[in-house]
Formats: C-alpha cells, sequence, structure tokens
C-alpha cells in the first residue's frame, strides 16, 4: 500500500492556473510547515509557481509531532540506503499524483529539499526516466539508487548549499555528492555557506535563488 502524502501549499501568487511547481521537503523531525515560508520567498519572483511541501510519511521516533522520511536507527550508512530506497515509492507516488492533477510535469516541477528532505530530493530527482527542471538540496547528501552509477534515469542540474559548520550532516557529503554527480555527467552547481551550522544563511539562499533563474529561464 502506498501512503498518501499532504501537507501546506501555497498556491500561485498571479492567481492563475500553476506553470511550475516546486516540491518542498523538509528535515528530520519536522513537517511540511518548516519549509513553506521558501515559498512565500520565491513566489514573488515566480507569481505562476506553485508551492507543496507534504510532510513525510511516518511519525518521527525521536520528535513528537514531527515527520521522518526515514529512521535515523541504525548503521548510518546502510540505514539511509535503506531507508531512501523505502521512502521513494512514496515520493514518487505523490509526484505521479500531482502531475496527473495539474496537468504539469516533471519538466516544470522542482525538487527542494533540507536535510533528510534534500536526501530525498537527490535520491529520488536522480532516479526518474523523468528529467525534472532542477534540484536544490540544502544541508543533504547524495543517496544513490540503485541504477544510478549505470546512468539509467534522466539528469536534471542541480544546486548543492551546505553550512561548513554544519554539525548535524557533514559538509563533506554535499562535497563528494557534487563530485559524484559531476562524474555522472550531471550539471551541479556547489555553495559553502561560511561559518554557518545546520540551517539555510542568506549566502546559500541567494545561491540556490540563483541557480532557480538560471533553471526557470525560458529556453531559446
Amino acid at each position: 500500500m502506498i501512503v498518501k502524502l499532504s501537507g501546506p501549499l501555497l498556491p500561485p501568487r498571479s492567481g492563475g492556473l500553476p506553470r511550475q511547481v516546486m516540491v518542498l521537503l523538509h528535515g528530520y523531525g519536522a513537517d511540511g510547515a518548516d519549509l513553506i515560508g521558501l515559498g512565500r520567498e520565491w513566489g514573488e519572483l515566480w507569481p505562476d509557481m506553485l508551492f507543496v511541501s507534504p510532510n513525510a510519511p511516518d511519525p518521527c521516533e525521536r520528535s513528537a509531532g514531527g515527520y521522518q522520511w526515514f529512521p535515523l536507527s541504525g548503521a548510518p550508512i546502510a540505514g539511509r540506503v535503506e531507508g531512501a530506497a523505502s521512502a521513494r515509492p512514496v515520493l514518487v507516488s505523490f509526484l505521479m499524483d500531482l502531475w496527473a492533477q495539474t496537468g504539469l510535469t516533471a519538466a516544470d516541477t522542482i525538487l527542494c529539499g533540507f536535510s533528510q528532505g534534500a536526501m530525498m530530493a537527490l535520491h529520488v530527482g536522480t532516479s526518474l526516466d523523468q528529467k525534472l527542471r532542477a534540484i536544490v538540496a540544502f544541508s543533504g547528501a547524495l543517496i544513490p539508487a540503485e541504477g544510478f552509477l549505470e546512468g539509467r534515469f534522466a539528469k536534471p542540474p542541480v544546486a548543492l548549499i551546505h553550512g561548513e559548520a554544519d554539525q548535524v550532516v557533514d559538509p563533506d557529503l554535499s562535497r563528494e555528492s557534487a563530485q559524484i554527480l559531476a562524474d555522472a555527467g550531471f550539471e551541479v552547481r556547489f555553495h559553502i555557506s561560511p561559518g554557518i551550522g545546520h540551517g539555510i544563511a542568506a549566502d546559500g539562499l541567494q545561491f540556490a535563488t540563483d541557480f532557480l533563474a538560471l533553471a526557470l529561464a525560458p529556453k531559446a
């Protein structure tokens, strides 16, 4: 059985039908409300964009009232690999339903995540047959899906942003992810926010905004 995700959304500021959609994936122990504010920030720049920020499928085992994409119990690396693979069908099903309901496609879709949500954005966004418009990952890490190394999937542009002083998710994980993605043929942009811990700083947000401006620019 596939779990159905739900959470806050912001309709296009233009008042019309959406021309793009951004799916915002929160971190471990948070909920969809944690990232929907990015939609208020970016909605001013892209008024035809729909923003949706679903709650992760499972209640968080360590944070009352929060949610998790996968548990943190077990070995760190093996747990992330197993957990991301287990959560992947839930998020893919959500995307398919979203596209069916809005008439939009992968090419109109941006996946943006923070921390564990960034891991899911990268895991799912780099393992689809359809090419997304872009992926933005704050303070995350690439967990390659089965078949990734064989080059079986579409390759959307990716922005990786990480705080230099992050003690929750090692910034070297984003650095290593950038290299893996570049070696696999992805267009990758990578930014380290000096002195910043586990969060999104102003310079990191601006870096992501500049990246999105390029990704959303009309195609020649």
